[in-house]
Order: C-alpha cells, then sequence, then structure tokens
C-alpha cells in the first residue's frame, strides 16, 4: 500500500504565488493593452473621431443652385424661378415604406396616381436617388410635414426654387424642360449635386442645349441636428450662383398670341424680322405644359400626351415635314425668269393638263384661261406650272429652292431639325435607283411628290424672297451679327414675284381675306395646299376624318413697299389655305395693332372653350374619366354608357 504525499504549508504557499503571478501577469498585461489602445484612440486618432461626432452632429448638405432666367427680346421671362416647398424621400434613408407613404398621402392629399408613382420610382431607384413626392407645396403642408420628421425617417422636406415658365405650353417645344437627374446622367457625372433633392437639369430644347450656360454653381449649408436627424439649428450657410441669363430674340408676347391664335388646331406659326433674322416667334401647337414635366408628369397627363393623334409632343416647327404646296410657286417663278422664261408667256388652263397617260388637274375644276406668269403666281394656277416645268427642268428650280432655304439646316441653337427634301433627278437616282421623270418634275413645282419642308424653312425662304438677301435666322439676341449677302437674283424679277403677291392678298388673288385691318400696311403672301390623300377625298369638312384632309399653308411679308416681317404658317389637316391664312392675318396684325388682335383673339377663344390651359385642363379631365370608366368596366363595377351618354360625354368635353 502506497503512501500518500504530505503537502506541507510551504508547497501550498508556493503553488500560491505561482498562480498569483501568472494570473496578476495576464491582468497588468490587459491593462498594458487597454491603455495602449485608449491611448492611441485619443492621441493618434483624436482628429478622426472627432470628425465623426462632429459629423454625427452636423450635417453638410449641397444647395441646388437657382437657374439662369431666360428672356424675350424685351427682357420678360420665358423662363425664371419660383420659391418652391417641396418633399422627397430619400430610399436608404427609409425604414417603413408603406408606413411612411400612407402618413405622407393623408398630410400632403396624394391622390392614388400619385401613390402609384411614388412607389413605382422607389423601385427604380438608386438607393441615393431622391424620389420626389410632392413639390409646389403650401406652407402649411409643408410644416405639416416637417414637425413630423421624427417619425419619418427618410422623408426630406426642403425649401428652394424650381423653374417655372409663365406662358406653359405656348412656349413647351422650344423652351424644353427641366427634370430629375436620371442614374445614367449620375453615371456619366458623379457629382454628388446631381442626387440632392431638388436639383433639375435640362432635358429637352433650349434648356438641354445650354446645361452649362443655365445651371449655375451649387450653394453649401451646415446645420446642427439630433441623434434622430431633427435640425437644431442652422450654423452657416453657402449662398448658391445663380446661373447666367440668356436672352433670346423672341417676342415672348407675339409668342403666346400665335400659340392662342391656333386655337384647336394641329399647326405652327413662325415669325422673322426681314432686316435681321431675328426669330420673333416659332410656335408650335398642340403643345405640352413644360411646367408639368419639370414638377414631374402624372400618368394620366403623359398618357393623354402621347395617344392624341395631333401629337403634341412634337415640335411641328422644326420636326414636321410637310409638302409646301403652292406656297413654293414664288420660289418656282424665280427659277423661271432666271432660266429665261418671258414671264408674259402664257398657257390655257382648262382645269389639267396631261402628262404622259395621266391627265394631272388644276385645283380650279372650270380652269383658269389664258394664265400668265403673275396670274398664274396670285391665282395660284397649277396647269401653268405644270407647262412651264416641263420646260424649264427641275433642276434650276432644286437649286434655287436650296438658294431660299428650303432642305437646309440652320445654324440654332436646338437639339435638332429635319430639313426635309428638295428632290432633283441625281437625289432620285441615289435614293430610289430609278431615272427622274416628267411627272416628278409636274409634282414638285407646285410643292407635291417627293418634296418635304418645314415651317421654319418656308419662313425664311419668304424673308429671302421679300429682301432678295441671304437671311440668316437668329434665336439668341447677342449672335454675331454680319451684313447679309445679296442672293444676286435680278430686281426686276424680284419686284415682278414681289406684285404678284400682292395681289393674292390685295388684288384678284386667292387669299383677300388675309388683307389686314391696319392702315397704310399691305400684306403680300402665298396660299397653298398641300394634299395628303386623293383630292377628290381629302379635301372637304367635318364630314372628313381629320387625318385625310389636306395641310392649308401662306407664307407672307409685310409692308410690301418696305418688307419687315416674313412668316408661315402650316394647319396640320386643316382643309386648305382658308384654315392658315386667317391666322397669318391676325398675327400679322398683332405686331401692328395689339388691342386690335386680342380683342378679335378673345370672342374666338370663348367659342373654342376659352383658353390654352383651360382646354387643356378639361381634356385631362375628361381624359382620366375615361380610363377609370374603363378600368371600372375590366373589374365589372360598371355598365358600358348608352350612345346617348357618349354623345353628351364628348359634347361636353368640346364645349
Amino acid at each position: 500500500m502506497k503512501t500518500p504525499k504530505t503537502i506541507s504549508s510551504a508547497m501550498q504557499a508556493m503553488t500560491f504565488s505561482r498562480r498569483v503571478t501568472i494570473v496578476g501577469g495576464l491582468q497588468i498585461g490587459i491593462g498594458v493593452l487597454l491603455a495602449g489602445r485608449m491611448t492611441y484612440i485619443s492621441v493618434a486618432e483624436n482628429e478622426r473621431y472627432k470628425l465623426l461626432s462632429e459629423s454625427n452632429r452636423v450635417n453638410l448638405t449641397l444647395v441646388p443652385p437657382r437657374r439662369g432666367w431666360l428672356i424675350d427680346r424685351n427682357g420678360k421671362p420665358i423662363a425664371n424661378n419660383k420659391t418652391d416647398f417641396r418633399v422627397d424621400i430619400i430610399p436608404d434613408r427609409l425604414e417603413d415604406k408603406e408606413k411612411t407613404i400612407a402618413t405622407l398621402a393623408g398630410l400632403l392629399s396624394l391622390d392614388q396616381e400619385e401613390i402609384n408613382r411614388i412607389n413605382r420610382e422607389l423601385e427604380q431607384a438608386k438607393s441615393f436617388q431622391p424620389v420626389q413626392v410632392a413639390t409646389g407645396l403650401e406652407w402649411e403642408d409643408y410644416a405639416a410635414v416637417s414637425v413630423r420628421l421624427p417619425d419619418l425617417p427618410g422623408v426630406s422636406p426642403r425649401q428652394g426654387f424650381s423653374r417655372n415658365y409663365p406662358t406653359g405650353a405656348a412656349i413647351g417645344h422650344l423652351v424644353g424642360y427641366v427634370g430629375i437627374p436620371s442614374s445614367e446622367d449620375y453615371k456619366d457625372n458623379p457629382d454628388p449635386i446631381l442626387i440632392t433633392p431638388g436639383y433639375r437639369l435640362g432635358k429637352d430644347g433650349l434648356e438641354k442645349t445650354f446645361e452649362d450656360r443655365l445651371q449655375g454653381k451649387p450653394g453649401a449649408k451646415r446645420v446642427e441636428v439630433t441623434a434622430r436627424g431633427k435640425i437644431v439649428r442652422e450654423l452657416s450657410s453657402r449662398p448658391d450662383v445663380p446661373g447666367k441669363a440668356l436672352q433670346l430674340t423672341l417676342d415672348i408676347d407675339l409668342q403666346e398670341y400665335a400659340a392662342r391664335r391656333l386655337g384647336p388646331e394641329s399647326g405652327s406659326v413662325v415669325v422673322m424680322d426681314c432686316k435681321t433674322g431675328d426669330i420673333l416667334t416659332m410656335t408650335s401647337m398642340p403643345s405640352f405644359d413644360p411646367n408639368s414635366f419639370s414638377d414631374g408628369i402624372g400618368v394620366s397627363e403623359y398618357g393623354m400626351l402621347r395617344e392624341d393623334d395631333h401629337v403634341p409632343l412634337l415640335d411641328k416647327s422644326l420636326k414636321s415635314l410637310f409638302p409646301p404646296g403652292s406656297t413654293v410657286k414664288p420660289m418656282v417663278a424665280l427659277a423661271f425668269l432666271e432660266a429665261g422664261l418671258d414671264p408674259d408667256e402664257s398657257v390655257t388652263c382648262r382645269g389639267s393638263l396631261r402628262v404622259g397617260n395621266r391627265a394631272f388637274r388644276c385645283w380650279k375644276r372650270g380652269g383658269h384661261g389664258r394664265v400668265d406668269m403673275a396670274k398664274g403666281i396670285y391665282q395660284s394656277c397649277d396647269v401653268y406650272f405644270y407647262h412651264f416645268a416641263q420646260r424649264i427642268g427641275m433642276n434650276p428650280i432644286a437649286l434655287m429652292a436650296n438658294r431660299l432655304g428650303l432642305g437646309q439646316k440652320f445654324p440654332i441653337p436646338v437639339p435638332s431639325q429635319f430639313y426635309g427634301t428638295v428632290p432633283d433627278p441625281q437625289w432620285k437616282m441615289k435614293k430610289f435607283g430609278k431615272a427622274w421623270q416628267a411627272y416628278d418634275t409636274v409634282n414638285s413645282t407646285i410643292g407635291q411628290g417627293y418634296m418635304l419642308v418645314n415651317p421654319f424653312q418656308l419662313a425664311v425662304m419668304t424673308a429671302r424672297i421679300a429682301t432678295g438677301k441671304e437671311i440668316m435666322p437668329h434665336l439668341l439676341l447677342n449672335d454675331e451679327r454680319k451684313p447679309a449677302k445679296l442672293l444676286n437674283l435680278d430686281p426686276e424679277h424680284l419686284a415682278y414675284v414681289h406684285q404678284a403677291m400682292r395681289d393674292v392678298v390685295n388684288g384678284p388673288g386667292t387669299a383677300g381675306r388675309a388683307k389686314l385691318p391696319v392702315d397704310n400696311v399691305e400684306l403680300s403672301g402665298k396660299t397653298g395646299t398641300a394634299q395628303v390623300v386623293n383630292l377628290d377625298f381629302g379635301r372637304g369638312g367635318s364630314d372628313v376624318a381629320w387625318k385625310f384632309r389636306d395641310h392649308g399653308l401662306f407664307v407672307c411679308y409685310a409692308p410690301f413697299d418696305n418688307p419687315r416681317y416674313a412668316a408661315s404658317v402650316v394647319i396640320e389637316h386643316g382643309g386648305g389655305s382658308g384654315s392658315a391664312y386667317p391666322v397669318a392675318r391676325d398675327v400679322l396684325t398683332y405686331l401692328y395693332d395689339r388691342e386690335k388682335a386680342m380683342n378679335m383673339l378673345t370672342a374666338m377663344e370663348k367659342s373654342w372653350g376659352g383658353t390654352i390651359s383651360e382646354r387643356m385642363d378639361r381634356k385631362l379631365a375628361a381624359y382620366r374619366d375615361k380610363a377609370e370608366l374603363e378600368k371600372a368596366l375590366s373589374e365589372g363595377r360598371a355598365e358600358a354608357p348608352t350612345t346617348a351618354d357618349s354623345e353628351a360625354a364628348s359634347s361636353a368635353a368640346g364645349e
């Protein structure tokens, strides 16, 4: 049996001392490590943690800059800025999306369409990209959101400036609009200002072309906040630097008048200064309200614009191409004269002329009888031009058309313009691989067939015919101007054509009702009707579907003896020139007697159902009602309306 080991008190004391030493050493080591770490944090990284602490206490935010104004030739605002209260959502700061949106909907009275838009944009937005909830708020609504910020993480109410277009739709196509930067914009230019709520950049028109000039430089603001983000006080701020103003050649009052005078028609009015080339108005209607796009256009409003057969999203002054019809006959006459044709040489018009195996008809079925060049212009006899164009050929006509501005692209600061077609034998061979035929010449010489122009080109053509100079259009008032070169047209030829154009309005011509109600000012012009479909079918009134009616055109200048203004008017599917020259008459009248022109317009607008904005508001309401009815029908919540109900609704919408 083994003897148990005896443990003495000395051995126990030695074991205890060793354990104490080990534990004590560990404790001292840990203490040294902690002290070293604390020293490192408090000394070596003092600045870093001080900055982090400060960033929790202080928020530094960018302030979107005010955009530079667009002003007209008289200093009146075309696009300016207005004080704005707005609310945005920052997606990566949002905690409870459904609750937050429901709260905002109640506070700001958002309809279901707006709620759907917000949800859709939140799904599509990047985490950093702000989503607009509402803009243009009243102070009470803005304050109601602001006081609830502790309960609404991710919500950003702000006071700033938003873009404003005082004349609305009258200027939409030319000026364009601003909008929220997209993720592609940020990818191309990762500037923090692009993800700042309230910042807008140019998306179309002049707003886009001159973005660098108009955008300005952002400001900055430092504010003290609580741990939950509530603002305590503003510490400091740096003001923004507004963008530079841009002065245009437009007369915004004339622009608005022309837009209103077009009424419910689809078309364009362009007016130029014959002495300087300044564009005084370049109107396209129907149009869109750029304020809607800048504020964030709703689904219903955009759907209404997109589905409208009058295509309000298309700039008809620069991007719609039309057969010019008989408006080119003064140009063709100049080509004839330069080619050596005697203006007194005549032809008998019996209502048509056979070319090959086809009869080309004149607009006047009974014919014009004996027709010389002057009568061919002021009575717009097609047969005269059919006959002599075959003798002269297409090349001289095409060359003259190009000299006068047709088929040309002009150096004006717009995103794009369509320059159309001035056909000739070389063009047809290149385009279609086919030889030019006599019927091609006959068609083109009266502005049909392959020939296509935009209304802006027609105005330039008219200014050049009126002055005999190579007038170049200008849209910026401070553009460098060079004296217009002479076109080297024989003054006698010009005088002959001028007199014939004067007789169109003031003599035995086709536009007697275009005479200006202004003393001592005579208007010279040329009517035009461009076929869309067969002559027997397209020319007509309300019994013919709108899209099948002929286009109505008119070009003019005034005064006859000292040209100052040149204009073109195109009414899409207007049924003929009778829809165009009354518009030109009233627009030119406005330049000489604004009160008289406004009195005439006010009476007409009553019959059309009000101003542009009133008609657009009513149309949008009808569109929304229709969409709601279709939705209710698809869900079985409503019955289809009777024929009488539909007719009553259509009548109400058109009042």
